[in-house]
């Protein structure tokens, strides 16, 4: 019987009796809630149980933009250290916590989704599968684009370090490094889907988008010059640019949608002086 309970909270069933357009009472959605949860951390801790496992193969991955860095300074410039009696420890730890967040990811956010999803109209269940299909690919592409220019940035970096002082990397520190660039990354090639999100929806129009081109490009070079960890203009241009050509794929989509909505209502979009075909 204890068995069957503990299943049980894993699965949440509804006690109460569901409307007919899946509406639940406010306890249901509670232990809906809690059973998610659970089946996401027991995911993550299976997923981190993996990561101990290949712990070394992990290291070298994170550390492999370090190494290529510090294979093209001058030797004895930088060294990578830990600090403290558990340090190692803590390592491990926070290394394969990360890698089982990471890996884990598609799951406990398609379990944030499924528990969001029945909430929403039918025009916004389709807006968020599209943001889902796209968002994904773009998030991972940024991610890796970043792991490829982080050695270039990490060079420039430690290259400011004064020569004859030796540059010590704490291991949490360069993990801290190492992931915020490769979200900033990874989240800067979503902005352009959240611009067609906002055209869907009726925020933004894609003639607003054309007229302010030139100023969303500029401010696209700034972004990138702000967010690359380094001053190099080498990984600047490595995001830039392939947010500027997501932004002219957001324009021309925001522009067809802005087409098709005028042909299904020819009277949108006219201003409160101008009279109506009707």
């Amino acid at each position: 019987m204890r068995i069957a309970g503990l299943v049980g909270l894993f699965k949440g069933p509804p006690q109460d009796a569901v409307g007919p357009d899946g509406r639940m009472a406010l306890a249901d959605h509670f232990r809906e809630f809690r059973a998610r949860l659970l089946r996401c951390l027991l995911v993550f801790v299976v997923a981190l149980a993996v990561a101990l496992v290949f712990r070394h193969f992990l290291l070298d991955l994170v550390y492999g933009p370090y190494e290529d860095a510090r294979a093209k300074l001058p030797e004895g410039t930088t060294t990578a250290t830990t600090s403290g009696a558990g340090a190692g420890l803590l390592l491990w730890l926070t290394l394969c916590g990360f890698a089982a967040a990471i890996a884990t990811a598609p799951y406990w956010l398609y379990q944030i989704w499924a528990f969001v999803l029945p909430g929403l109209y039918a025009q916004e269940r389709k807006m968020s599968r599209i943001f889902v299909a796209v968002a994904g690919p773009l998030f991972l592409a940024g991610i890796v684009l970043g792991y490829v220019t982080l050695p270039v940035a990490l060079e420039v970096l430690i290259g400011f370090n004064p020569e004859g002082v030796t540059n010590l990397i704490d291991f949490n520190d360069y993990l801290q490094f190492f992931t915020r660039t490769l979200f900033v990354f990874g989240l800067a090639f979503n902005i352009p889907v959240f611009v067609v999100l906002l055209n869907f929806a009726g925020v933004v129009k894609g003639s607003s988008l054309k007229a302010y081109r030139p100023w969303i490009i500029i401010g696209t070079f700034i972004f990138a010059a702000v967010a690359t960890p380094s001053a190099d203009p080498f990984s600047m241009t490595l995001m830039a640019v392939p947010m500027v050509v997501l932004f002219f794929a957001s324009e021309a989509i925001a522009r067809f949608n802005d087409r098709r909505r005028a042909r299904r209502a020819p009277n949108a979009g006219l201003s409160p002086d101008e009279l109506s075909s009707i």
